[in-house]
């Protein structure tokens, strides 16, 4: 049973849909690591960025607020980077006392952080619209086309297909919980007990997940070995680049390359 909200990927179609595999990984990789790579607070560079990632977005069909809403959730993870805000030294901005601890936020560090915080968030959206327009069979395919080792692709593809089978299973375990609940007649009651019997139910639950995946990855496996498996998925053969994925390829390469060069020129 396949849990479909899972997949990212919207069937639809626009240029971006229709783009060999191979060029929109590349793109988009070569986008990250023109975000990452990026000098600290070169904002010409990161708005020029954010117009290109905006652009696609429009393109793609996916619509900008699908794309945002998505990457919010990269911002808790941005916080990681909050203390370089007081670890940077320069001109002082303000003071914070903690405990017996004073520290002193700078402009420098300030503008690091917000520098950090914009390139995660530029990079999730291309991830975001990578997967959001490409089926996964085929982004396998684009991996193993431009030398990814066969053996993080096979692990790559085997990881996105058994979720589902977890998925399923937790599903499974969460119905026959709730049919085993007792609902009772007070309003403001949970079915099921206490808070702390909940718990207890909760962590015998993931223990029994844990066992039943173990068990039906051994018996995939040994499933996938009788069928001759050999870690890599035969597929047919790829097409070669037309003219017009050379083209789309090398004017998105030359786009990322002059920005990373003028921003390191200036900022570097």
């Amino acid at each position: 049973m396949h849990i479909h909200f899972l997949d990212p990927y919207q069937p639809l179609k626009s240029p971006v849909h229709s783009l060999d595999a191979r060029i929109k990984f590349i793109l988009t990789v070569a986008f990250i690591l023109t975000a990452s790579l990026a000098p600290s607070a070169a904002w010409p560079v990161y708005i020029l960025l954010l117009a290109a990632i905006l652009a696609v977005e429009i393109l793609s069909g996916l619509g900008m607020i699908y794309v945002l809403k998505r990457a919010l959730l990269a911002l808790p993870f941005v916080l990681a980077a909050l203390p370089v805000i007081f670890t940077i030294k320069g001109q002082a901005l303000f003071n914070l006392a903690i405990g017996p601890w004073l520290l002193t936020a700078s402009s420098e560090g300030l503008a690091r952080f917000v520098s950090v915080a914009f390139k995660s968030w530029l990079s999730v959206q291309a991830a975001i619209v990578l997967a959001a327009s490409t089926r996964f069979p085929e982004l396998l395919q684009a991996m193993r086309a431009v030398g990814i080792p066969r053996l993080l692709v096979g692990m790559f593809g085997l990881t996105w297909r058994y979720l589902f089978v977890l998925v399923d299973e937790a599903l499974r375990l969460l119905r026959a919980r709730t049919a085993r609940s007792g609902q009772s007649r007070q309003a403001g009651n949970k079915p099921g007990g206490s808070l702390a019997w909940r718990a207890h139910m909760a962590g015998g639950m993931a223990g029994n997940l844990f066992l039943r995946a173990f068990e039906r990855s051994d018996r995939i496996y040994v499933a996938m070995l009788s069928r001759g498996y050999d870690g890599e998925v035969r597929t047919l053969p790829i097409p070669a680049f037309s003219g017009s994925n050379w083209l789309t390829l090398g004017t998105g390469l030359f786009f990322l390359a002059i920005l990373l060069i003028f921003g390191s020129l200036l900022w570097g």
